[in-house]
């Protein structure tokens, strides 16, 4: 049988577009909606700078893809298709339903460089004070020396007649400008003053164009319009050796910002001498030129003032309390009795820093290692390891330097700890540390049991600002069995001797595909053998193909297979050879990141959490963990969870076998699988 695949990128655009249906959401408060836009456009930045640019790279040679230069072309140019029909979805939710429904609630956010005469001077005011000492207006010379496009800023580009000259459509009469808008210096929204109980709020944007007479004395301003340029951010880090492998990779950092240019935007309303003259000063290729809207950089939406108040916001619950952690003060002597499943951000990281502080005291700890890939500003995990690192313990941090976009963030927080005393181990070669552990090892007076002590695994980073938005699992245990394999995971880590055996956890390198296989077989031979085979599965992306070729035989042989798939999904749904898989997709308060794997296994059920996708890079180049929950209790727990999100029907999408969203709309009573999930952990609580 040949089986078929989406193709990565285009199913990443399925999975943005419907981040984008969310803004469309008219029970949701305005400015939920507004947030949703700001995701939608910096999600879409990061794939230029990302994915986009890998395909610009096989067009010039200068990296080696599976696709042709041909295919790239295509994909490219299919990307860019698909890309401005969104973008004029996009620009319709923000002018037709978002800008009217800010207006029903007295904001009016301008639209133009045209002001209330009320608010004329006050804009002027403000420009000639706060803007104009900023500005950098440079001309735009053909064959010549001219200003460089820096990456992901909004520059305006200028087209000026002498006012001697008359309005001409020969180009040659025109001088062309160009002026960056300093956005490190002024906010992008500026509020002016409210009147008759309205409130105003007005792009940087068109203050600065209010203006521009002031800017170029002695010409006529014919045309104004935005632009901006996304460069290439994608480096191999993957092959760095361990010699001054930090100095390295922040050198590689630092030139994303020269990178190639993948997306030349603009507004799609200049005209075309204007468009012409930039093209040919600029060097811009057919395929990087990306038509949009008026203002540009939209992902600032987030920061658009709300005068109204929280009336306006979606208002999210506290975190709960966990029941057998609030009852004891010490963690550590709940976790000798028992494992405890945290659920995030349903209940709170807290316990999770707790665990660590309290490590840090506890006279009986004399170790504590820990995986770091992304950790907040001022990060409270961190104090936490230098403050056991100052208590005499030893801390030892795997930082790894290539997550993207934290490189410089993780170095410095590592710089931070070393600075305290904690052993800080750099990126491996070759690979990525992905798995999220941390292990604290206690004394021991058994000489054949010489490791002991607590540890944490998770799904999510050791972040507390980001568990507050993403939906995680975390597990805190002190079963030696699962000790013993993180010991061996971090002598891996560590460049130590070790067994290459784990015996509970699955990791990426070692065990984990092989094990996975061998669950999805198990499978197949129950239905074989005339029982049920049944698979859940919940991740972040399904790209890797022999998985989903794996799942694929599962299907036909008559495995009921539920995924559960936030963002790229590469497995097509109802074919012949998938007409027993379904694919969900929820996008909703929280970002789902959670990965679940469950396994019906004759009603013996094994639910594994990991911090893998299926994903290649996940599975062959990087260091990954998956474990089993034990616990019948936590087990049922986790079961419920997912069975709540596959009934959710509000904010809850089929993915088709065209990558469309479709609605899980349905006459049964409503269940929206966030708030459900709340609720039902609430009553957990309250016993």
């Amino acid at each position: 049988m040949s089986y078929n695949y989406f193709k990565r990128d285009i199913s990443w655009l399925s999975f943005n577009h419907r981040v984008l249906l969310e803004a469309k959401d008219e029970t949701l408060p305005v400015y939920e909606r507004i947030k949703f836009l700001s995701i939608y456009s910096s999600n879409l930045e990061e794939y230029y700078k990302v994915r986009v640019s890998g395909y610009h790279s096989s067009l010039l040679n200068t990296i080696e893809r599976d696709e042709s230069e041909e295919e790239s072309l295509q994909t490219l140019v299919e990307i860019n298709k698909i890309v401005t029909e969104h973008e004029k979805e996009y620009y319709h939710i923000f002018d037709d339903m978002i800008l009217p429904e800010l207006e029903k609630n007295n904001i009016i956010l301008y639209q133009t460089h045209r002001v209330e005469p009320f608010h004329k001077k006050y804009v002027e005011q403000y420009f000639n004070e706060e803007v104009f000492p900023y500005l950098q207006p440079m001309m735009i010379l053909k064959d010549d020396v001219y200003s460089f496009i820096q990456d992901g800023r909004i520059y305006q580009a200028i087209s000026l007649l002498k006012k001697k000259k008359k309005k001409s459509s020969d180009e040659a009469d025109y001088t062309f400008a160009i002026m960056k808008i300093p956005q490190t210096k002024v906010p992008r929204f500026i509020e002016l003053p409210s009147m008759n109980g309205k409130y105003y709020i007005m792009f940087i944007d068109d203050v600065i164009k209010a203006n521009l007479k002031s800017v170029f004395p002695g010409y006529e301003i014919v045309d104004c319009y935005s632009l901006k340029i996304s460069r290439d951010a994608d480096f191999s880090l993957e092959d760095e050796d361990q010699k001054n492998i930090a100095e390295r990779i922040l050198r590689k950092v630092r030139k994303r910002k020269i990178g190639a240019v993948t997306r030349f935007q603009y507004d799609k309303d200049m005209p075309d001498y204007f468009l012409k003259y930039l093209r040919e000063a600029y060097e811009v290729e057919d395929e990087e030129l990306l038509p949009s809207g008026k203002y540009l950089n939209l992902s600032d939406l987030m920061k658009l003032p709300n005068p109204v108040g929280e009336s306006l916001q979606r208002q999210l619950p506290q975190p709960l309390r966990v029941p057998e952690l609030e009852e004891n003060q010490s963690i550590l002597r709940v976790l000798r009795k028992q494992d405890v499943l945290l659920n995030f951000p349903y209940q709170s990281f807290d316990y999770v820093l707790r665990f660590l502080m309290q490590a840090a005291f506890d006279p009986k700890v004399l170790e504590i290692k820990v995986t770091q890939y992304r950790v907040a500003e001022n990060s409270a995990v961190v104090n936490s390891l230098i403050s056991a690192a100052k208590n005499g313990k030893k801390v030892t941090v795997f930082v790894e330097l290539k997550a993207r976009f934290d490189e410089e963030h993780n170095y410095l927080s590592s710089e931070l700890m070393q600075q305290a005393g904690v052993k800080i181990i750099y990126s491996l070669p070759g690979l990525k540390v992905h798995a999220k552990l941390a292990y604290v090892r206690k004394r021991s007076n058994d000489p054949d049991e010489p490791i002991k002590g607590y540890a944490y695994l998770g799904t999510g980073n050791f972040n507390e600002k980001t568990a507050r938005q993403y939906s995680d699992k975390g597990l805190l245990t002190s079963n030696q069995e699962f000790i013993k394999d993180i010991d061996e995971v971090f002598r891996v880590l560590e460049g130590k001797p070790h067994m290459r055996e784990f015996k509970h956890l699955l990791i990426a390198q070692f065990n984990m595909v092989p094990e996975i296989h061998r669950m999805i077989e198990r499978e197949i031979e129950n239905v074989k053998n005339g029982g049920i085979g049944y698979i859940i599965l919940k991740m972040n992306s399904l790209q890797d193909k022999g998985m989903i070729e794996a799942l694929y035989r599962a299907s036909e042989a008559g495995v009921k297979i539920d995924l559960i798939v936030r963002g790229i999904c590469c497995l097509i749904p109802n074919q012949p050879y998938s007409k027993n898989i379904t694919i969900t997709r929820i996008v909703d308060a929280y970002l789902e990141h959670t990965r679940a794997w469950y396994f019906f296994n004759e009603g013996e059920e094994n639910v594994y959490l990991a911090s893998a996708d299926w994903m290649e890079r996940n599975l062959h180049r990087r260091i990954e963990a998956a474990f089993p929950i034990l616990s019948v209790p936590l087990k049922q727990q986790i079961i419920d969870i997912l069975k709540i999100q596959l009934a959710d029907n509000q904010s809850a999408a089929w993915v088709d076998e065209n990558m469309n969203n479709i609605f899980k709309y349905n006459d049964k009573p409503p269940v929206r699988a966030q708030k459900a999930t709340y609720e039902y952990l609430k009553k957990i609580k309250e016993g």
